[in-house]
């Protein structure tokens, strides 16, 4: 089996990688183990979040009914130890991900804390966070193509491992009935399964009637909803309805290192990464967990 890139001792002592089996959660890397309180408790609250009849988001229902996404617990959000964990996992899901017809996945990083922050320190933090992962993988891997790496850009999507991602944030703080969840949670969403959508002809309603949904939960559609290609989608990551003229703090550098990118400034070491993520451009189909 190909070493995974983001592979170190810091990864493996922060890696929380489990799929579902009937609803229960399985840790990946000891499927016969028994998960942690904390884990159980917060799969058991996504599944509970997601399969509320109220939740806009049908994507995401699919993908908790056929149990085909993952879920990655970890400590403290845009911390080294959670970076080392989450770059390490999501490399894992990425080995996993496929577009087979009529099936959706996605990737749920969940963190224990801080679980008081407002609108404005949650997106803080979910900017930090995804800084650390670019900055962990930029000399690694080139941004997926079929996106832009300019956050300011309508064509923008974040990139980790070559692979475009929609990022979802969610937490106790959010103004959005929709994006309140008990813990800061980042939703990553591949980019490919929304072109395989468009591609099927199957995008457009899927949307009209999750923006419906949105409409009768909240009283309105979020201000900063925008399709991709008329405005970044960076302002709709955090889920706050952001200034006119907000920026993302977000500094891309593919294909430099993060001392390059800012002229002999490292980040906090999370561990060797020797090669690129062993993932293909086109999907594989996942292993799917034994009944």
């Amino acid at each position: 089996m190909t070493v995974n890139p983001f592979d170190s001792e810091l990864a493996r002592r922060h890696s929380r990688y489990f799929g579902t089996r009937d609803g229960r959660p399985v840790l990946l890397s000891e499927p016969d183990q028994p998960p942690d309180l904390f884990a159980s408790a917060v799969i058991g609250a996504f599944r509970g979040f997601v399969l509320n009849p109220q939740f806009v988001c049908l994507g995401a229902k699919a993908s908790v009914n056929h149990e085909t996404y993952r879920l990655g617990v970890y400590d403290r959000l845009a911390s080294p130890e959670a970076t080392a964990g989450l770059s390490h996992d999501l490399c894992e899901f990425l080995r996993e991900v496929w577009a087979a017809d009529n099936e959706f996945t996605t990737f749920v990083a969940t963190f224990r804390e801080p679980t008081d922050l407002d609108e404005v320190g949650f997106e803080e933090q979910l900017w930090a966070q995804l800084q650390m992962l670019h900055d962990r993988d930029a000399a690694l891997h080139d941004w997926d193509p079929a996106v832009s790496s300019n956050p300011d850009d309508p064509h923008f999507s974040f990139s980790f491992a070559g692979h475009a991602f929609f990022i979802v944030g969610l937490h106790p703080g959010s103004a959005r009935l929709a994006r309140q969840f008990p813990w800061p949670t980042l939703v990553f969403n591949p980019h490919a399964q929304f072109e395989r959508l468009r591609e099927e002809g199957k995008f457009e309603k899927m949307k009209e009637v999750v923006r419906q949904r949105e409409e009768e939960l909240e009283g309105d559609v979020s201000p900063v909803l925008a399709d991709f290609g008329a405005d970044t989608e960076a302002k709709q990551y955090a889920g706050r309805a952001v200034e006119t003229g907000w920026h993302p703090p977000f500094v891309p550098h593919p294909g430099e290192s993060i001392e390059v990118a800012t002229g002999g400034t490292s980040a906090p070491a999370v561990g060797p990464a020797p090669a690129g993520c062993p993932v293909a451009r086109e999907p594989s189909p996942p292993a799917r967990i034994d009944r």
